[in-house]
């Protein structure tokens, strides 16, 4: 019997730690709540699919206002205000065009956009959260110093675009560092956000974009409006 009062301390601290542990469904909650006090940001983006990289400077403004200006290639712009998608291909000097439904804006957008409220809350209703290895900080690969929480994402169902997403993630800002997808035709896709500035004051302004006069423009380039 003395024993067990020996042991009862122990056995009350193991009981509370063990109340303290945190989900993978859970962490990706926070995280979520996170983006949703977030008003706008700005980062440096790199992405990476296949062998192919580009890299710039994105723009985002809750709740759906995406930008992206592309330093590589050069010129490059993709521009979503919630309605319309444009992309701007100065090798070809052409400008795409695509009107956006509500059902369609995941899509349209890009993996880009999962790193917003809109797009974490889409995550979380189509995919099981899961730790990669622990629920503790790691390296976020071999060459970085970055530490961060690295979450994997299985879809619930084969609609799914991609089979599988990774998310990075920053334990100190619970902001995403990396999103690493698979797509359904086994394509492997790389968002890098760094220097991120969040509320900073981004105007709509920023999200409307003046194609150059002399730039061919073809509509509706993804589906038709009646899809």
């Amino acid at each position: 019997m003395k024993y067990l009062f020996l042991l009862l301390p122990l056995m009350l601290v193991t009981t509370a730690n063990a109340q303290e542990i945190v989900t993978a469904e859970q962490y990706l909650k926070t995280v979520s709540e996170r983006y949703g006090g977030i008003r706008d940001y700005e980062a440096q983006i790199a992405i990476r699919s296949g062998t192919s990289e580009m890299q710039g400077n994105v723009s985002y403004l809750s709740p759906s206002f995406l930008r992206i200006d592309f330093k590589r290639p050069a010129e490059q712009v993709i521009v979503f205000n919630g309605e319309l998608l444009t992309v701007y291909l100065p090798e070809y000097r052409a400008v795409l065009n695509q009107n956006i439904t509500p059902s369609r804006r995941s899509s349209a957008s890009g993996g880009a956009s999962l790193a917003s409220a809109q797009g974490l809350s889409l995550l979380q209703r189509n995919y099981v959260a899961s730790f990669l290895s622990s629920p503790d900080p790691v390296r976020l690969d071999e060459n970085s110093n970055d530490e961060v929480i690295k979450l994997r994402l299985a879809r619930r169902s084969i609609s799914e675009g991609f089979r599988e997403i990774i998310l990075s993630i920053s334990p100190a800002t619970k902001l995403i560092r990396r999103i690493e997808g698979r797509t359904i035709a086994d394509v492997n896709v790389r968002f890098d956000f760094t220097n991120i500035r969040t509320n900073v004051g981004i105007p709509e302004l920023r999200f409307l974009y003046d194609s150059p006069a002399s730039a061919y423009v073809y509509n509706n380039f993804l589906f038709r409006d009646t899809d």
